[in-house]
């Protein structure tokens, strides 16, 4: 049996994997009071914007997959869309050429919120107040930060003291940044939630509860309090200060939706994914390039063959994701097109951006896109977005925020699986609303969001700044069938890293043999893991580093060598620095639920029983 740093979970009653353990046992703790997965999930959301609040919070969005027992998957889009008055002629006549990574400007109407809301209202079981009094005791009463929390606001304590003062006032009490070991409070987000319960007691019943939530985030003290806040010039990464674009109509006008996954099979499997939109067709084309017999799980030709695919499918991902245009996704998941794409592949490493050309559509990139290079020194590919915990190696704080030498820093992301024991299964990748996107609201104890850095500022594009359109996230869960039943839920935080990590992942828990009659997910979590950033980041300022591939120091130093004789430039990184995977699932023969944890970065926790 091979190494894993934790067993692999199992049980009948209910599995919780999320990135921070208190978010997991409040999960656990909903379950345990009779709740659902779905309440579960709602729970553990609400106490990850509080408890990693470098990572996420409730102005960020959230795309949801979910799986109720005997139903169909369904997606759960709690992405935003750009303001009315967030248009390409409005940002380049203040001179931009990229959406800032930080600021108003950059925000998106919040879709977290209302996500969950609905989630909650239409599968849980569970009324408002009970699933916010975690959130709020946490809030309220402290807790214990994890470092990353009090370095990400060491990072940006300038900014904050000069200019973020309302963030000052919450993460640099008297002075100090949060410390491990003492308690972070955070009594304003507390006091908001408090408020929200009591404005909507009187509504009805759990749903009416539920449904008055939500009309005071678009259009109550929680919508005006936003507002208010857009509308304040603001420090941003272009070093001016910015009013940003966000309006009560916007807020008032948008809600979150229900959707069809995109889907695509393999080897009896189904990966449900949200759709281009989002990144997550990458790792269903990362699929369709694979060829029909593969090679040894691990060899060099393995890592090879999965590093090419990717380079293909994110170059797609660049030339045709977006909610701005029609996205040729079927062509894009067909076998023809992917058979053509799979003879690009040799046994060479590839330094170009190849787009290819679906339905015989030509193939159309951002100005910026092409011209974006990686050759100054200290490049950082994630800029000011969603780190890879696998930073150059010479960083001095490996895996999360850090701050660039323009002042500048980045956040991160969130995940959280669920599944109970009637079968109920939920994945979620919560983000943005970062403690270091925006200043903290100071009549809310939260930010607003920076989702709107991911468009271009091209017209015409899938992926343009589009009023009314989404911008294309990195956001990407998902849930796996097996012979058409719901198996395996599963995601990871990590921008652009997300779906190399996830197909690594998921190769390894679907090829290798399982362990006590289930998957090995702890297993597959823990096998060495790799990334690379031959493509456009998405997020400012939108670099990339042609050829280069980052793995782990546990990797095989046979494998990397061979990497770099087939010509990929190979960093070799910490030995557990990439992936951020959780993972739950469930055995529908014998009911059997497992569940498993990234260790890496000490905080992911899967619990159940």
């Amino acid at each position: 049996m091979q190494f894993t740093t934790r067993p692999t979970l199992q049980g009948t009653f209910g599995m919780v994997s999320s990135t921070h353990w208190l978010a997991s046992q409040s999960a656990m703790a909903v379950l345990e009071d009779g709740g659902n997965a779905f309440d579960a999930a709602v729970a553990g959301a609400f106490v990850l914007h509080v408890v990693e609040p470098h990572l996420n919070g409730p102005a960020g969005e959230v795309p949801i997959l979910l799986a109720p027992a005997g139903g169909e998957v369904r997606v759960l889009c709690g992405q935003g869309v750009a303001p009315a008055g967030a248009t390409i002629a409005h940002y380049q006549g203040l001179g931009l050429e990229l959406v800032p990574g930080t600021g108003p400007l950059a925000a998106a109407v919040p879709g977290a919120f209302d996500a969950w809301m609905l989630l909650l209202r239409d599968h849980g079981t569970k009324s408002l107040a009970d699933i916010l009094k975690y959130a709020i005791g946490y809030a309220e009463h402290g807790h214990a930060p994890v470092n990353r929390v009090g370095e990400t606001v060491e990072s940006v304590r300038r900014l904050f003291e000069t200019e973020w003062t309302s963030s000052a006032e919450v993460y640099l009490p008297n002075g100090k940044a949060p410390v491990a070991g003492e308690l972070l409070r955070n009594p304003a987000l507390a006091a908001t939630w408090k408020r929200l319960l009591t404005e909507v007691s009187g509504a009805g019943d759990r749903e009416a509860q539920i449904e008055a939530a939500r009309q005071v985030w678009r259009s109550g003290f929680i919508a005006e309090a936003l507002v208010c806040q857009s509308a304040r010039p603001t420090m941003d990464t272009s070093g001016e200060r910015h009013s940003g674009t966000l309006t009560a109509a916007d807020l008032a006008g948008w809600s979150a939706g229900y959707e069809t996954p995109a889907t695509y099979d393999w080897n009896g499997w189904t990966v449900c994914k949200a759709g281009p939109w989002s990144q997550g067709p990458v790792l269903l084309q990362q699929l369709a390039l694979l060829p029909p017999e593969l090679p040894a799980y691990g060899s060099a030709e393995y890592v090879h063959l999965l590093i090419e695919g990717c380079k293909l499918a994110m170059a797609d991902r660049e030339a045709w994701y977006g909610d701005a245009a029609e996205v040729p996704l079927d062509d894009l998941l067909s076998d023809t097109y992917n058979a053509e794409r799979r003879a690009l592949v040799d046994g060479k490493a590839s330094y170009e951006l190849r787009p290819g050309a679906p339905g015989g559509r030509p193939p159309r990139l951002s100005v910026r896109a092409s011209a974006v290079a990686a050759d100054e020194p200290g490049f950082d590919p994630m800029g000011v977005g969603e780190p890879t915990v696998a930073k150059s190696p010479t960083s001095p704080v490996p895996g999360e925020p850090d701050v660039a030498a323009d002042g500048t820093t980045r956040g991160d992301t969130c995940h959280l699986d669920v599944v109970d024991r009637w079968g109920n299964m939920v994945a979620a990748t919560p983000s943005g609303g970062w403690l270091q996107s925006n200043p903290v609201v100071p009549e809310l104890g939260f930010p607003l969001g920076t989702r709107l850095q991911m468009t271009w500022l091209d017209e015409g594009l899938p992926n343009s700044l589009t009023p009314g359109r989404r911008p294309r996230t990195t956001l990407t869960p998902s849930i796996a069938l097996r012979d058409g039943v719901p198996v395996l839920a599963f995601g990871t935080p990590g921008g652009d890293q997300q779906d190399q990590w996830q197909l690594h992942f998921f190769l390894a828990a679907a090829l290798r043999p399982a362990i006590r009659g289930g998957l090995d997910l702890q297993g597959a979590i823990d096998a060495p893991n790799w990334h690379n950033d031959s493509f456009p980041g998405s997020f400012f300022p939108r670099g990339m580093r042609p050829g280069s591939v980052t793995v782990e120091s546990r990797t095989d130093p046979k494998v990397v060598e061979e990497l770099r004789r087939r010509g990929h430039d190979v960093t070799v990184g910490e030995a557990w620095s990439e992936g951020r995977l959780c993972a739950v699932a469930r055995d529908p023969r014998t009911g059997v639920l497992s569940a498993a944890a990234n260790p890496r970065g000490m905080q992911g926790y899967a619990v159940g029983r």
